[in-house]
């Protein structure tokens, strides 16, 4: 009895950081994700273990993250962010080039993509600069925080990585716009935005261009530019509403589907599971939302509410860019779909932001000294 009773507090110790409500569901998108992935994989146990050894890391670092109370994240943020940066200036003097994009930094044992620590350093260090500056706040304040977010943007945009740069940009963009930018000074900035689009089409890489343009016409490259859409959006229209049932997909198993473990793995989803799958998939997305947007809500401190409000919306950014990218709403900016497409980095980072989300809801009810 001794020993059940030292095995029990044991095991209560170590899951009283961990959010049950957020777990849960994460743990429910997991499972539909391994699921799908093994469809996705012609049914290969070897792509799914290793997904498996991406999941134990990243619930291991999730659990630590989760035990690290906010005021710590807080003193880390601008040496995280530094960090950032210079890897980043790294990667940009000295990274390797991958299909023609220098994303990636050799470490001599293993490559690493410094532009997925931004996910979360970005919000990091926006969240602490907004609190240092809170009882001051003023429109400079804000000109500072994106000068803050332009920099690591700018590098990330040019190696070049679009689908990073643009979930960097909305991260930091949700702080600003939590920490009470005036909707009129928003507005301001959508129209300049759109008035500078000529410009940036000027600017923009072929393959960007032609991303958009496919966008617009698919039909136009159905064998080049065009195929990715062409071909996913076929696999979600022949799901229709229940689905042609689990390892049945044809576009998935005859090969149809272009990166279907990955950027593209919602159409083998849809196609395999239907509309109501797509349904069920997006009430779990949206629980994890409203779970994460509770605990922003009730956050102790400026600092964690920005931080958590930044992490959540991330989450939806994530899941409305990779399903409108599949679907053939958005353009095609390669963004996985969240705790879905196989990979460690997105997982591992994903993973990193709900347990600084657990760890703002357990220290709640502390007071910031």
């Amino acid at each position: 009895m001794r020993v059940t009773a030292v095995i029990e507090r044991t095991i209560r110790r170590i899951l009283s950081p961990i959010d049950p409500g957020l777990m849960w569901i994460a743990l429910a998108i997991l499972g539909l994700g391994l699921l799908t992935l093994y469809s996705a994989t012609n049914e290969s146990p070897g792509r799914v273990a290793a997904q498996f050894g991406n999941i134990f890391v990243a619930l291991s670092l999730m659990w630590i993250v989760s035990q690290i109370p906010p005021q710590t994240l807080m003193r880390f943020a601008p040496p995280v962010y530094i960090f950032g940066l210079i890897l980043l200036i790294a990667v940009a003097l000295f990274g390797d080039i991958r299909n023609g994009a220098r994303r990636w930094l050799n470490l001599g044992f293993t490559s690493i993509q410094p532009s997925e620590i931004m996910k979360i350093a970005m919000p990091l260090m926006l969240a602490w600069y907004f609190q240092k500056r809170e009882a001051v706040l003023g429109l400079v304040d804000y000109g500072v925080a994106g000068l803050l977010l332009l920099v690591p943007i700018a590098l990330i945009a040019r190696q070049p990585d679009l689908g990073t740069a643009v979930l960097v940009a909305a991260a930091g963009c949700y702080i600003i716009y939590l920490a009470g930018l005036s909707w009129k000074i928003i507005l301001g900035f959508i129209v300049a935005g759109l008035a500078s689009l000529p410009l940036a089409w000027s600017v923009m890489h072929d393959y960007q261009r032609r991303r958009i343009l496919t966008l617009v016409d698919p039909s136009s490259d159905p064998l080049g530019a065009g195929y990715h859409i062409i071909q996913s959006t076929i696999a979600v229209g022949s799901g229709g509403i229940t689905g042609k049932g689990w390892l049945n997909g044809t576009q998935t198993h005859l090969e149809f589907i272009p990166e279907r473990a990955t950027d593209f793995i919602f159409a083998v989803y849809s196609e395999e599971f239907g509309l109501i799958g797509n349904l069920l998939l997006i009430l779990l997305y949206l629980s994890l939302i409203a779970r994460g947007l509770m605990i922003a809500a009730n956050a102790p401190t400026f600092f964690s509410r920005l931080l958590a409000g930044s992490i959540v919306l991330s989450f939806f950014t994530y899941a409305f860019v990779n399903m409108g990218m599949v679907s053939g709403v958005l353009p095609v900016v390669g963004v996985p779909l969240p705790l879905v497409s196989y990979g460690g980095t997105a997982l591992v980072t994903l993973f990193l932001g709900i347990g600084i989300l657990m760890s703002i809801h357990r220290n709640r009810k502390l007071v910031q000294t």
